[in-house]
């Protein structure tokens, strides 16, 4: 079996974040390290990869939110609606960080501000766990 080329990789990166940051379970985490992995000297462009297509995934899912009628409730509401677009810095976190973007659009936070917070929260975890792991291996 041939080895993937890197631009084959960093397209396999960008789709396991982009579906690991909707409601579909994905992996991103472990495809990321694999990438680093096997090429340590593009550590900064799988990041970014990952970051991107993660954002774009969780954007995707604030769009849907923004379709879904005023009858939605639940924790990520209930979080959105206490600390604002601040509790999109952690749409990384499993479980309840899927639905945040969901409930950002349902709320009809800002796109832009909902945008920002979402890849910074995004990048900077990416980035711990690139980097760190870079540093033990």
């Amino acid at each position: 079996m041939p080895e993937l080329t890197l631009y084959e990789a960093l397209a396999g990166l960008f789709t396991s974040a982009f579906v690991s940051a909707t409601l579909f379970p994905g992996a991103s985490e472990a495809v990321l390290l694999a990438l680093v992995h096997a090429w340590p000297d593009e550590i900064t462009v799988a990041v970014a990869v990952a970051t991107i297509g993660n954002t774009l995934g969780s954007m995707t899912s604030y769009i849907i939110g923004r379709l879904f009628p005023r009858k939605v409730s639940g924790k990520a509401i209930d979080w959105l609606t206490r600390w604002g677009v601040w509790a999109l810095l952690f749409a990384w976190l499993p479980l309840v960080g899927d639905a945040l973007p969901l409930a950002a659009g349902w709320l009809r936070i800002s796109w832009l501000k909902s945008l920002l917070f979402i890849f910074i929260g995004k990048a900077s975890r990416y980035a711990a766990l690139a980097f760190g792991f870079a540093q033990l291996f």
